[in-house]
């Protein structure tokens, strides 16, 4: 996969998270649900009604197209937004980039050194029962905290990162 932002040359990418689907698919389709039903629903009370002149028909048409274009916009900026908010371990380092829409990008690094401490909290029916939850990482960095929230298979996302971390911490203490 590739990753927004420049790799350093001596890094390998370890692993790239993003949210859990459940994050995405359950919104999706009801901003889906919303953009279509109610455009349907008074274009079919319009037809039952059999005196609509033309003019009627056609400003209900453009006010159905208008307000399922809206709502397909929201959800292709949801989509958007689930793919562009990713996580990424490298052997060198934790970044966290979110791209809310082709204007903004936000993103942190913190090298794996710095990193103090790594908890998981998963709370909850769906997160125990689908598996996921967020990573909560503490540093000694700029930024406090880093969260990972709603990742699938948390508990190996901590391991996968303590793994990481140690083996940074290894390399520079060897240096």
């Amino acid at each position: 996969m590739k990753v927004p932002f420049q790799l350093q040359p001596t890094e390998t990418v370890t692993m790239v998270l993003r949210r859990h689907w459940m994050h995405l698919y359950p919104r999706l389709a009801l901003l889906v649900l919303i953009a279509v039903v109610p455009p349907i629903a008074i274009w079919a009370a319009v037809e039952a009604v059999a005196d609509a002149t033309g003019t009627a028909r056609l400003v209900l048409a453009l006010v159905g197209l208008a307000w399922a274009g809206g709502w397909l916009v929201r959800a292709y900026l949801l989509w958007y937004r689930y793919e562009n908010d990713v996580w990424v371990v490298t052997d060198q380092r934790l970044v966290d980039s979110l791209k809310r829409h082709w204007f903004h990008h936000r993103m942190a690094s913190v090298d794996l050194v710095d990193i103090e401490d790594v908890a998981v909290v998963r709370e909850g029916f769906l997160r125990t029962m689908f598996d996921f939850g967020d990573v909560q990482v503490q540093t000694a960095a700029q930024q406090p905290n880093f969260i990972l929230s709603a990742i699938p298979r948390p508990s190996s996302v901590l391991t996968a990162i303590d793994a990481a971390r140690d083996a940074a911490r290894h390399a520079a203490g060897a240096r």
